[in-house]
């Protein structure tokens, strides 16, 4: 299999970092591969395209004979621009709107596959399920709730699936991952147990907050065929639950001193299921249906060593759901044209819960894109997808804690371009 050149992509995906803002609602990932991308991911636990679709369905290894390889990339380009509406950081200056607090990530992915005997496959594969980045202004209206919010997630999950019969396979996988997050803001802008001369210092401090955890989940699904033209798959993936641990910095000691932190979170699990129909030698239909169970991110507090209270991340998420439908058509026999739909439902359930370091709504998928076979063994898959996210309203209120009111809207989108080589042994 030229293990070589395998490893040598490993090391550099490996060096790419797995990040991203991201695409799906809340923070999760969907791209964990771009041969999907242009079809919004509709189908993704039942079109056995190449080896990334462990990641979607370890059952559908049993479609893929012999030894496979696939390897992709893709650019994620979110745009949040907010427009102040009545926001008050009194006694503090009120700030402005935060420029763009998205920019240009990207998320690589790796697969590969092997087929041990006549029944029996294993894959492993690299991505990263859930990301998130947002960056305002230093001197923006939200500064005192956020300025800056990172999440990266690694995980790495080994495959076994095994053909029942003709017509049903089964498969398993474990999940490790790694999650790091850093999130800043400046100190709430006034304290009763302060003077009032002492604001203009408080202002001016910045807290950070950096912190990593690890997690083991593991992942299932099953494929059934019940006609030759016809394929449905049905999977899911765990719950991972992590005890992040790390730093908590200050640019003033005597406002707020450094301490080591805690935070527990729970990141939620997923159901999918998908169809792919042939409708003839060239057109294939795909859908998709998932639910994902996001009210496992209720509240995440922040505490210090000592036990005190730094800070409550009131998230207060609502279980969704997604809905993708796309196709491909077979225009010759090295080419593909895909395309696909999608609406994604928001866990955030309103302007008073959302977060400005996730300002969240429910988004909309127009995605295309084409697969270009240069031989019998080598695909090359391009996407790109469009989201569009309709304005956006927050309304922030936590003047009790000291950190303002921030009242407003986003406009947002996000684009995708993606490409995905695979290669079969």
């Amino acid at each position: 299999m030229e293990m070589k050149k395998i490893a040598r992509l490993v090391g550099l995906l490996g060096c790419a970092g797995f990040a991203g803002h991201a695409a799906a609602s809340g923070f999760q990932l969907l791209e964990q591969n771009a041969s999907g991308l242009g079809n919004a991911y509709a189908g993704s636990a039942a079109s056995a395209e190449n080896a990334s679709v462990q990641f979607y369905n370890p059952a559908a290894l049993t479609e893929l004979p012999g030894g496979n390889v696939s390897a992709g990339l893709t650019l994620i380009r979110p745009s949040f621009r907010f427009r102040d509406t009545g926001s008050s950081n009194a006694p503090a200056a009120a700030g402005g709107n935060g420029g763009d607090a998205g920019g240009i990530e990207k998320l690589p992915n790796f697969y590969a596959s092997w087929q041990l005997a006549d029944r029996w496959f294993a894959g492993l594969g690299m991505g990263a399920p859930f990301g998130l980045k947002t960056d305002y202004e230093p001197d923006w209206a939200g500064r005192f709730q956020t300025q800056l919010f990172e999440i990266k997630t690694y995980n790495v999950n080994p495959s076994l699936a095994f053909k029942a019969t003709e017509k049903l396979s089964v498969g398993v996988g474990l999940n490790y991952q790694r999650l790091e997050a850093l999130y800043q803001r400046q100190a709430a802008t006034m304290s009763p147990l302060l003077p009032s001369s002492a604001w203009p210092a408080v202002q001016n401090t910045q807290v950070t907050l950096d912190a990593t955890g690890e997690a083991w989940g593991w992942n299932a699904g099953v494929l059934f065929k019940p006609a030759p033209a016809t394929t449905v798959g049905f999977s899911y993936r765990s719950k991972m639950f992590y005890n992040l641990g790390g730093t908590l910095k200050s640019t003033n000691q005597l406002v707020s001193p450094d301490a080591h932190a805690t935070a527990d979170l729970t990141l939620p699990d997923t159901y999918i299921l998908s169809v792919a129909q042939k409708l003839d030698e060239r057109w294939e239909m795909l859908g998709d249906i998932s639910r994902t169970n996001w009210s496992s991110v209720n509240e995440v507090p922040i505490l210090r060593a000592n036990g005190t209270l730094a800070q409550t991340l009131e998230t207060r998420f609502r279980d969704t759901w997604r809905v993708a439908l796309g196709g491909t058509y077979k225009v010759n026999d090295q080419w593909k044209w895909k395309y696909g739909v999608a609406y994604d439902q928001s866990p955030v359930r309103g302007a008073e819960e959302r977060l400005l370091s996730l300002p969240d709504n429910n988004r909309y998928w127009l995605t295309t894109g084409v697969q270009w076979a240069a031989d019998k063994t080598t695909t090359l898959d391009l996407g790109m997808s469009y989201i569009y996210i309709p304005d956006t309203k927050v309304h922030a209120e936590h003047t009790s804690a000291g950190q303002g009111r921030v009242v407003g809207n986003y406009d947002g989108s996000i684009i995708l371009l993606g490409a995905q080589l695979s290669k079969r042994f």
